[in-house]
């Protein structure tokens, strides 16, 4: 049995997406949403092992009740907006690091096999609320693996960039602003960010799920973007479907946002692992996913390589339709 909360998020329901093809006995699918179960509930009606349930993940009763005879929790559930955790940090704290003890104390009690956690590049030497929780939730699944009550329960992380067509990722929001004719709401166009879609979230969290042995933090090798080259793609996108060349209206970064990110804080490097699709930072060698010592040097959105011109008009036509 699968435990998915915030469920019906945006990586949390396709998580449920993807994970409805392994045929799993059962997936509960765990929110506060009961707009949002519903839902999704009329999407997925065909499968009749996915279960509903509403809940706080601040409140433990409720949480050590869903966790009953779980084997994996994939963990999603968290405020991710940077700026609603800056205005709002007494909330940030409450459901991003309560809820994961919550969530951890609940996991030993029931004997889970393993609990994947979702966390940000945010995380690495973090300049905001949500950044600075993301690195103690990560902290908190590290030692859990330790607990003295632990009798064989594994908890590792996986740190995501942006995720293309999450909410409140840029791109959708500034191809939106250009379809609707509007101003490009741009924070510095010297901004660079790591992306990833949706689709490779998802692969990330599962495999570093059938990896994890304890501990362990992934991460996907992911491609950069600057927003000064997502504005020349956007016109460019503009002039080839004959639309208005759209107004740059540069509003300032927002509370707590950095020019660029970064995969992993420089006491990580000399603990990195790679395959041909991820980095994996860990003490020791990771058992599963044929690993090998690597020197992780180019780990800012900055330095590393850039989506090209044809990759990014790939990604428009992907949100055009």
């Amino acid at each position: 049995m699968i435990l998915v909360t915030g469920g019906t998020g945006s990586i949390g329901s396709q998580i449920v997406r993807e994970l409805v093809n392994y045929s799993p006995a059962k997936i509960i699918v765990f929110s506060k949403d009961d707009s949002k179960q519903y839902l999704m509930k009329q999407a997925l009606r065909d499968y009749s092992n996915i279960y509903y349930l509403i809940g706080d993940i601040r409140d433990y009763r409720r949480v050590e009740y869903i966790c009953t005879d779980v084997d994996f929790i994939f963990h999603t559930a968290a405020l991710k907006q940077v700026p609603a955790c800056e205005d709002n940090p007494d909330e940030a704290i409450k459901t991003n690091l309560l809820g994961c003890i919550n969530l951890i104390e609940a996991a030993l009690k029931n004997h889970v096999k393993k609990v994947i956690n979702i966390s940000t590049d945010k995380a690495v030497n973090p300049t905001n609320t949500m950044g600075a929780t993301k690195l103690l939730s990560e902290k908190l699944f590290h030692q859990a693996n330790m607990k003295l009550n632990n009798h064989g329960t594994t908890f590792s992380s996986v740190r995501f960039g942006n995720v293309l067509g999450s909410r409140g990722s840029v791109i959708p929001l500034l191809f939106d602003q250009l379809m609707n004719s509007q101003p490009l709401t741009i924070t510095d166009l010297g901004m660079t960010r790591f992306f990833m879609s949706i689709q490779e979230a998802v692969q990330l969290t599962i495999k570093a799920c059938a990896y994890s042995d304890g501990g362990e933090t992934y991460i996907l090798k992911m491609k950069a973007l600057k927003l000064s080259d997502l504005v020349v793609g956007l016109k460019q996108y503009a002039k080839d479907h004959q639309i208005t060349e759209p107004e740059i209206a540069i509003i300032g970064a927002r509370k707590g946002e950095k020019l660029y990110e970064e995969l992993a804080s420089e006491h990580e490097l000399q603990n990195v692992y790679e395959n041909d699709e991820m980095f994996a930072i860990s003490h020791i060698l990771p058992k599963n996913g044929a690993f090998k010592k690597t020197s992780l040097t180019d780990y800012r959105s900055d330095k590393v390589k850039t989506i090209s011109h044809m990759e990014m008009m790939q990604i428009f036509k992907d949100l055009k339709a």
